[in-house]
């Protein structure tokens, strides 16, 4: 997801409990960055943007042009956005000290 975020970043989540949960606020997530568990690679987390939400399903996307992500996928089920992302907090650059 560069250049929004980047390695060592802490992301802070709010995880969707169940699926009809989403489906009450589906169409409030598209613009938002959401965690994806793809069905087929459980324990997996990426972070995606949700760019539409048409026909119950949802088109998810990397910000980079090579993200892996619906552009290969195709649309994606509810179950699979497992949580929000709300904000991040960015890693210390190596060359930043920290005070003490």
């Amino acid at each position: 997801m560069l250049p929004a975020y980047r390695d060592g970043d802490w992301l802070f989540v709010s995880w969707i409990g169940n699926s009809a949960a989403l489906e009450r606020v589906a169409r409030a997530l598209v613009g938002k960055v959401v965690v994806v568990e793809r069905e087929e690679r459980p324990g997996i987390f990426l972070v995606k943007r949700a760019k539409k939400f048409e026909s119950a399903k949802f088109w998810v996307e990397g910000d980079a042009a090579e993200s892996t992500d619906s552009r290969t996928w195709g649309w994606i089920s509810p179950e699979e956005i497992v949580g929000v992302v709300l904000f991040k907090i960015p890693r210390l650059s190596k060359n930043r000290k920290t005070s003490g």
